[in-house]
C-alpha cells in the first residue's frame, strides 16, 4: 500500500518545521554566554547553524520536488524564548536532545515515506548522517562543560555505532 503523498509532504513539512524551530536560531544569534564560550564551540555552534539552513533549504526543495508546499506554523520570537537565562552547562544538553529529538523525526519520517520516493529517503539519510557528526560534537562538548557528569539521549548512541 503507498502511502499518500500529502502524507509525505505533511511529513516533510513536520520535518522542515523542526528546523525552522530549532533552538539553534536562538542560540547563535545574541547569545550572551556565547562571548565567553571557547572560540572552537562558537566555532561549531556558527557551523550547526549553517548546515541547518542548508538542510532547510533541501528540506523545501524536496517537498517542491514531490508536488508540496512548504508550510510552517509562526516560529517563536526570540524576545519570547528564555535562552537568555541559560549557562552552557544546560545549554549544550539541551542542544543535544534537540539534536537527538531531530533525528528520531527523520527515521519516523523515512519509515512514513516507505520506499516511494527514493531520492526524499536517500537526502534524508545523507541529513540524518550530517546531524550524527554533529551531535557526537555536541555530546564531547556538553560532556567536557558538564565535567563529565553529561548522560547523552539512549537513542543518539546510534550516531556513535560503526556505519553498515
Amino acid at each position: 500500500m503507498s502511502t499518500a503523498p500529502e502524507a509525505i509532504i505533511d511529513t516533510l513539512n513536520g520535518l522542515l518545521e523542526g528546523h525552522i524551530n530549532s533552538i539553534f536560531h536562538f542560540v547563535i544569534h545574541g547569545s550572551p554566554y556565547l562571548n565567553d564560550a571557547p572560540a572552537d564551540l562558537r566555532q561549531l555552534i556558527a557551523e550547526i547553524d549553517q548546515v541547518c539552513k542548508r538542510e532547510t533549504e533541501e528540506l523545501v526543495k524536496l517537498i517542491e520536488l514531490i508536488g508540496g508546499v512548504p508550510r510552517v506554523r509562526n516560529r517563536v520570537a526570540p524576545e519570547e524564548q528564555y535562552l537568555s537565562f541559560l549557562s552552557l552547562k544546560f545549554l549544550l544538553p539541551t542542544l543535544v536532545n534537540e539534536k537527538d529529538l531531530l533525528l528520531i523525526r527523520y527515521e519516523n519520517a523515512r519509515a512514513t515515506i516507505g520506499n516511494e520516493y527514493p531520492q526524499v529517503i536517500d537526502a534524508l539519510k545523507q541529513i540524518e548522517t550530517e546531524q550524527c557528526v554533529y551531535i557526537e560534537k555536541l555530546k564531547a562538548a556538553a560532556s567536557v562543560v558538564t565535567h563529565g557528569k553529561f548522560e547523552p539521549p539512549k537513542h543518539s548512541e546510534k550516531c556513535s555505532e560503526p556505519a553498515e
